[in-house]
Parts: structure tokens; C-alpha cells; sequence
């Protein structure tokens, strides 16, 4: 079981990045994904979230109408596309997926994170 995130960096203040997180090992399609974030000294964030048919979404108000998350069940993906980006914004991101594999038998995974910097 993998999940890889990538898509990470340094970017000024007011710019984008969008964030993959390729799964594998697992049934993708059976997975409620989520992203978080956590930056040093700071507690940990849910960050957003999206049903495993991508028909609903939720986000932190702190990132509400400046990223977006989806998916793509075909290619076993979740992305997070993050628009005005502030400093605030600086954090490890990891993605996290909670499903299951047949009744009754429930899992979840996180990936290893990539380093957002938001920083003129």
C-alpha cells in the first residue's frame, strides 16, 4: 500500500500549486480522501475532504474558496489545487485515505507528505 504525494515547493505569496497524491495497494474507489496539513509547532489540520464518487467535498474555513479538492478514480489520484496562497499556508501536506476492502474490514493510510513554502 502506497500513497505518494508530490507537487509541493516554494511559491510567493498570491501564487498556486496543485497537490497529487497517487494511491496504490488498495481499492481507491472505496476510500473517503483527505488532505492535511501540519506545520511545525502547530497542531495538525484537516485541510479538505471528498467522498470516494467525488460528489462531496469539505474544506477548513481557513482554506475555503481558494483550494479545491478532486479526484480521479480512474487513475487512482486525489489533488488539491491551492490558489492565493498565503504564507499561513506553509506546511508539510499529507494525504489520508479511510475505506475498506470488503465488509467489515476497515483501513486507513496517510502518505509520507510533501513541504508547501509559501515565501517571498
Amino acid at each position: 500500500v502506497q500513497l505518494v504525494e508530490s507537487g509541493g515547493g516554494l511559491v510567493q505569496p498570491g501564487g498556486s500549486l496543485r497537490l497529487s497524491c497517487a494511491a496504490s495497494g488498495f481499492t481507491f474507489g472505496n476510500y473517503y480522501m483527505r488532505w492535511y496539513r501540519q506545520a511545525p509547532g502547530k497542531v495538525r489540520e484537516l485541510v479538505a475532504g471528498i467522498t470516494s464518487t467525488g460528489g462531496n467535498t469539505n474544506y477548513a474555513d481557513s482554506v475555503k474558496g481558494r483550494f479545491t479538492i478532486s479526484r480521479d478514480n480512474a487513475k487512482n489520484t486525489v489533488y488539491l489545487q491551492m490558489n492565493s496562497l498565503k504564507p499561513d499556508d506553509t506546511a508539510m501536506y499529507y494525504c489520508r485515505g479511510s475505506g475498506y476492502e470488503s465488509p467489515g474490514s476497515v483501513y486507513d493510510y496517510r502518505g509520507q507528505g510533501t513541504q508547501v513554502t509559501v515565501s517571498s
